[in-house]
């Protein structure tokens, strides 16, 4: 006799296998079992840490001035040759010595609500851009950052150059740095160094030879000693092997001091 309807589904539903008793009854070989993994620490590996950031550092992008071998100095290169600014790097708010920011800095204050009178700290950074300013003595484009506040500066001056070339002490403590490299750059240029000339002949002063100056300074000393680059790196690695300055090296100026009994310690009389 076959079986009714209800009887199949009875049958069926009990011939479906359980989820939970088929988990319990499989044997422990037959699963997987997934083990988890501790992450691995900067420590634990043998390569070195990786930097807070991971893009290449900016290439240096100024332009070469045309006809002149000399280029526009970096940011933060060595320069020998370049008097040292007279009012060091700024030790508040650093990214001001890699640009124009005049006297600008980060200012601290707080923010007042109007209805309950309650304070909360705020702070109000220089508007800075990016920009590319023209100098007429270069004949280039000068990439910078730059605040608004100097930008408008060098609008009222005139340009770049006039920026550069003021003379009051607050002009010069403001270039910052940057500025000042920038300054002593464009006054290597024929242009201006003809303007100082005329600057110094209506003073009535005499002009300057600045090509004789040069050949001055790359000729040797009177004792043989080279000038200029030879003698930095001279001197450079003399210090490297801890070697010893002779600071007298005239015979007969030591035989004549010894003979005076120059300096010469004297007993007390008893």
């Amino acid at each position: 006799m076959p079986p009714t309807l209800a009887l199949q589904g009875c049958c069926l539903r009990a011939a479906r296998p359980t989820p939970g008793l088929v988990h319990i009854l499989t044997p422990a070989s037959s699963t997987t079992l997934t083990t988890r993994t501790p992450p691995i620490r900067p420590s634990d590996s043998l390569t070195t840490p990786r930097p807070f950031t991971t893009s290449a550092p900016a290439p240096y992008k100024q332009p070469g001035v045309p006809g002149s071998d000399l280029p526009i100095p970096s940011v933060s290169g060595k320069i020998p040759e370049m008097p040292p600014y007279p009012y060091g790097p700024r030790q508040v708010y650093h990214q001001s010595n890699k640009g124009l920011y005049g006297s600008s800095r980060i200012q601290f204050g707080n923010h007042v609500s109007e209805k309950h009178g309650v304070k909360a700290r705020r702070t109000w950074r220089p508007n800075v851009h990016r920009k590319r300013l023209w100098s007429d003595s270069l004949g280039v484009f000068v990439t910078t950052r730059v605040t608004t506040r100097v930008l408008r500066t060098i609008d009222k001056v005139g340009g770049l150059d006039e920026y550069l070339l003021g003379c009051k002490p607050q002009r010069v403590k403001d270039l910052g740095p940057w500025g000042w490299r920038l300054r002593w750059r464009i006054m290597q240029t024929p242009a201006i160094q003809e303007r100082l000339n005329r600057e110094r002949v209506a003073l009535g002063l005499p002009p300057k030879d600045y090509d004789a100056l040069r050949r001055d300074a790359e000729q040797p000393l009177p004792d043989g000693t080279p000038a200029g680059e030879p003698l930095m790196a001279e001197t450079d690695k003399m210090l490297a092997e801890e070697s010893e300055f002779q600071l007298n090296t005239d015979e007969a100026e030591a035989a004549e001091a010894a003979k005076d009994h120059f300096m010469k310690e004297e007993k007390p009389a008893r």
